[in-house]
């Protein structure tokens, strides 16, 4: 039967589910990303491919895998496959939308909250021992009833935000490929930006320093996307010199981000490691339908969740 070399480990028992097909499962065992060679090697006798957003999948590694059929990205970005490149080759790319929408949403809100509210600096103050008196006009933060959101990328997760923003009285901006609201004019009218759109040339660096320069210097920018769709100088630069109000980023560029890197130094910003969809329920079906794709793929079915060919 067939080999599946699996990157990382999962939550959950859906890749039992390969070995109880007759396939033989290669699992990454390390707590640590694979490196390029272990993956150039061990991707190089597999029949499929189960990846995650920190392998990168390129024409490189495609031509070393001569059995390869299908590539099963761990996750709804897939900017870590080159989609063209496995498709002039046969080989069948998948993703795993739907699943991880309300998870997602749900960070992208908990991250404004958080900023709006200035909830890590004032939870600083409690356990550094710097709680006072209570003042008046200490740690003001901002509403959010009657305040304008401005959602940037209305696909699932986009519209899934919209529909938590409804519940705070929030008016809503919407800018899409498709329309919506002018991406200027949505950036000068919002006091909270929230970013969801994929990684792809057209929008790397959409947030750059003039669409910076367009906010509100009260706005807040909320990025649960991917970390190359803002530009990482450009916003420390906004950050200091008070272009904007300050940023909420579960991604970031470069990912990781270093401990000593400089956006970590620049003021009002919130970072969290990637973590849009860490709940149980979520990767856990994150995971078996990464696995359904697989059984599909090497079934010679079609996938479940085939990406588009560009």
């Amino acid at each position: 039967m067939a080999t599946v070399f699996v990157t990382r480990r999962f939550p959950g028992n859906a890749l039992a589910r390969i070995a109880a097909a007759g396939h033989t499962l290669d699992l990454w065992e390390e707590d640590r990303p694979v490196d390029r060679d272990a993956l150039l090697a061990r991707a190089s006798v597999a029949d499929a491919l189960i990846c995650t957003l920190t392998d990168r999948i390129d024409g490189e590694l495609l031509d070393a895998c001569p059995r390869l059929k299908t590539v099963a990205n761990y996750g709804v970005g897939y900017d870590n496959v080159d989609v063209a490149a496995a498709a002039a080759r046969g080989i069948a790319v998948s993703n795993t939308p739907d699943v991880l929408t309300d998870a997602t949403a749900d960070l992208a809100f908990a991250l404004l909250l958080a900023a709006a509210r200035r909830l890590p600096e004032t939870m600083a103050v409690v356990t550094e021992g710097r709680w006072g008196s209570w003042e008046p006009a200490g740690y003001l933060g901002h509403d959010l009833s009657g305040a304008t959101l401005g959602i940037v990328g209305a696909g699932r997760i986009g519209e899934a935000v919209a529909r938590r923003a409804a519940g705070f009285d929030m008016e809503v901006l919407a800018n899409t490929s498709r329309g919506g609201t002018p991406l200027p004019e949505l950036l000068e009218r919002s006091d909270f930006v929230s970013l969801h759109v994929p990684l792809t040339p057209a929008t790397r660096h959409l947030i750059d320093a003039d669409a910076l320069a367009r906010m509100k210097p009260t706005a807040i920018l909320v990025n649960t996307a991917r970390g190359p769709v803002v530009d990482t100088d450009a916003l420390i630069a906004a950050l200091h010199a008070g272009e904007i109000g300050g940023a909420a980023l579960d991604v970031t560029d470069p990912e990781p981000l270093p401990a000593d890197h400089p956006l970590l130094a620049a003021p009002n910003v919130l970072v969290l490691p990637h973590i849009a969809s860490a709940t149980t329920r979520t990767r856990t079906r994150m995971t078996e339908l990464t696995v359904d794709n697989v059984l599909a793929g090497l079934a010679g079915r079609p996938l479940p969740q085939a990406v588009p060919v560009p």
